[in-house]
């Protein structure tokens, strides 16, 4: 029963006892009765009046609560001119002013960080109360390499590749680093923030790739120009004077003179390959910034397996192509990109060794090249250290192969991976787009 049945029962009780004790003055006292019948007029009356005085309130109070409830925070009231009244209603109008300031505050900074969470270069990763991710901007989704589709509800520790193991490790304040596939590096940081009193995580995915190679080449560069100074100095006016000492070689017993000759000649050989050896290195710091022109790929691809037939038909290693319908033709350096994928090709062949395959693989959309063998796949060990400077698996490699594309294709702007594949098959694949 509310408050409101109760005083009006309460009001009909007090007035229908009042009117049966008039009633008995009728008869006995007739002006008494008059009275009394005044006086329950008054009463009527006023009990009226303060009805609706007791009853306002309570309208104002539903009608306050119905609009909180509503998340109405606009509607106000106007005093009445009665001072429990007015009071009530300025409190009521004080709080209403106070919560729409504070929710038109809470969603500017909630649009507000939506917007830089959106526009970071680091990934971020939002989780729910249970773990799993709830929301991701679009840089995590380009650094997993997934649409948001794809992640959203799934726990971290499932996502695919390495990223999965890597974030399941994940513990927060103890930042950690992630190669994937010997080139693009990462770190991975997990916190936490409020949501209504509980906590929530997110990860951040921060990319090393660029500042590493920077660093890298900040490192070597300067000791490679300097080497290659140094030594080509040395090794030209060496060479020089063993050129010179051929002149001697008829002042000398016949018996002698071929081994003179031969020293002069290996000394003389070993010199030139020991200044091309240093001229590799110091080509890779000194690459020049690309010179876009528009370029046939399946011509440049065809003109590198013509370099490479001789080579690839002692080895019986069969080239297979898998072209686009179409030219794919896309502005770039030429002359870099053969470098690189003749680099990469070569790669392939030793990779091999002998009686293989080789699958050339192009699409138009996106614009992509694939150079594909079926030699023995990369150790995980190795993959991680691929594009690592001067590492090789081969034992008179410079370790400059690799990196050299590195540097060619992110000049460029392409993204590119080289991996085994579940089908046992090792792919290099380059999206000739920049990204």
């Amino acid at each position: 029963m509310t408050l409101r049945t109760k005083f009006v029962l309460f009001v009909v009780l007090i007035h229908a006892v009042l009117v049966a004790l008039a009633a008995q003055l009728r008869t006995s006292n007739p002006v008494l009765f008059l009275v009394a019948e005044g006086l329950l007029l008054l009463s009527v009356v006023l009990t009226v009046q303060l009805y609706r005085g007791f009853v306002r309130p309570f309208h104002l109070i539903a009608a306050g609560t119905a609009a909180i409830r509503d998340k109405d925070f606009s509607m106000k009231f106007v005093p009445v001119g009665q001072q429990e009244m007015d009071q009530l209603i300025e409190v009521y109008n004080q709080m209403i002013d106070e919560l729409r300031e504070e929710r038109v505050s809470q969603h500017e900074k909630s649009f507000l960080l939506e917007r830089i969470i959106q526009a970071s270069p680091a990934g971020i990763i939002v989780l729910d109360f249970e773990g799993r991710i709830e929301g991701l901007n679009a840089a995590a989704e380009r650094l997993l390499g997934l649409p948001d589709t794809a992640l959203l509800g799934q726990l971290p520790a499932d996502l695919p590749g390495e990223w999965g193991p890597a974030l399941a490790q994940l513990q927060e304040g103890t930042p950690q680093a992630l190669s994937l596939s010997g080139l693009h590096a990462y770190r991975l940081h997990a916190s936490h923030f409020l949501d209504r009193g509980f906590t929530r995580q997110f990860i951040l995915v921060e990319e090393l790739t660029q500042d590493l190679i920077r660093q890298e080449k900040q490192a070597y560069e300067k000791l490679i120009r300097m080497m290659s100074h140094e030594i080509n100095n040395s090794i030209g006016a060496i060479n020089s004077i063993l050129t010179s000492f051929r002149y001697y070689t008829p002042q000398l017993a016949a018996d002698d003179q071929p081994d003179f000759q031969e020293a002069l000649d290996v000394s003389i050989a070993r010199n030139t390959q020991l200044a091309n050896f240093i001229a590799n290195f110091a080509h890779l710091v000194r690459l020049p910034a690309p010179s876009p022109q528009p370029t046939d790929m399946h011509a440049l691809l065809k003109s590198i397996c013509r370099l490479l037939q001789p080579q690839s038909e002692q080895r019986r290693i069969h080239w297979h192509w898998e072209l686009a319908a179409r030219p794919l033709i896309v502005s770039l350096d030429a002359q870099q990109l053969e470098q690189a994928l003749l680099n990469i090709a070569k790669n392939a062949l030793e990779a091999i060794g002998h009686d293989g395959n080789v699958w050339v693989r192009t699409t138009l959309t996106p614009p992509s090249i694939t150079l594909e063998n079926d030699g023995p796949g990369i150790a995980p060990e190795v993959a991680q250290r691929l594009f690592t400077p001067f590492f090789s698996t081969k034992r008179d490699g410079q370790g400059i192969g690799l990196t050299l594309v590195r540097d060619i294709l992110l000049q460029h702007g392409y993204q590119f991976s080289l991996a085994t594949q579940p089908s046992g098959r090792t792919a290099f694949t380059i999206q000739l787009a920049a990204g």
